[in-house]
């Protein structure tokens, strides 16, 4: 399976095998990062233990946190997928996942959103302090035109962005481009720009009071009443009715308790 959210997974119990472009034994203390779009599946548990966090990636990129997605791009790129947390690390990560779950338990406000934002870049840089410095071959190693096509609609989504650009950026034909990633992900190169955004869209509608014209210009749509017609047909109702009816817990980057993965 595959997702259109970053994701990590931190085992505190048990035992798990994963495959991930390869297969991986995770224990505890051991982070699964899972980079959106990347197909995975689960071969093996043994009791397992875990917090699991998902998050739009392009909403880290718009809050200036680009450099916290390097981890991701690594396993795109062909690193493993898995990092080990020092055990004197540990307990501090999980103190973040704990109160990143509490937060995400509270009625959707400027000051919730702020604080979700805050836990995970935390969160996202203990896993990136794990992971170290990439080696020399993971450095000239390369992921593929699916992985720099992802890479490079997940730093421009929110602006106007074509598909062209895009195949344009990674050096191939749209039809190429869009074929690869609709053969590795499921989802064409125009799908993707339209999560990225739709994602970035529902984080703004939950913590803020912005206009909805407003919040149409900062997900790259010039014409709001496009961008309401696609936010009703993705979402089965127009921006501002989703935001009356959401304003319960928020799922942009979810926390959740040690739980049985499925």
């Amino acid at each position: 399976m595959s997702h259109s959210y970053a994701a990590l997974a931190f085992y505190t119990g048990g035992a798990a095998r994963v495959a991930l472009r390869g297969e991986w034994q995770l224990s505890p203390g051991d982070v699964l990062i899972i980079p959106a779009g990347e197909p995975h599946r689960m071969l093996e548990l043994s009791h397992p233990e875990l917090w699991g966090l998902g998050f739009c990636a392009p909403c880290l990129v718009a809050a200036g946190g680009a450099a916290l997605l390097e981890p991701f791009e690594r396993v795109r790129a062909g690193a493993a997928a898995v990092t080990r947390i020092p055990e004197a690390r540990r307990p501090h990560l999980l103190a973040l996942f704990s109160e990143l779950e509490r937060v995400a338990a509270e009625p959707p406000s400027a000051l919730s959103g702020i604080a979700q934002q805050s836990l995970l870049s935390l969160i996202l840089t203990e896993v990136h302090r794990a992971l170290g410095a990439p080696s020399g071959e993971e450095a000239t190693r390369g992921g593929g035109v699916v992985a720099a096509a992802l890479h490079y609609i997940e730093q421009h989504c929110l602006r106007p962005l074509s598909l062209t650009e895009v195949a344009k950026a990674v050096g191939r034909t749209p039809a190429h481009v869009t074929s690869a990633l609709t053969r590795a992900t499921g989802r064409s190169a125009g799908a993707w720009i339209v999560s990225c955004r739709m994602a970035e869209s529902r984080r703004l509608l939950l913590h803020s009071e912005e206009a909805i014209d407003g919040i149409a210009t900062r997900v790259g749509y010039a014409d709001p009443t496009h961008f309401i017609r696609m936010f009703r047909r993705e979402h089965g109702a127009t921006p501002a009715a989703w935001r009356a009816a959401s304003r319960g817990p928020n799922l942009t980057a979810p926390a959740c308790r040690p739980r049985q993965p499925r």
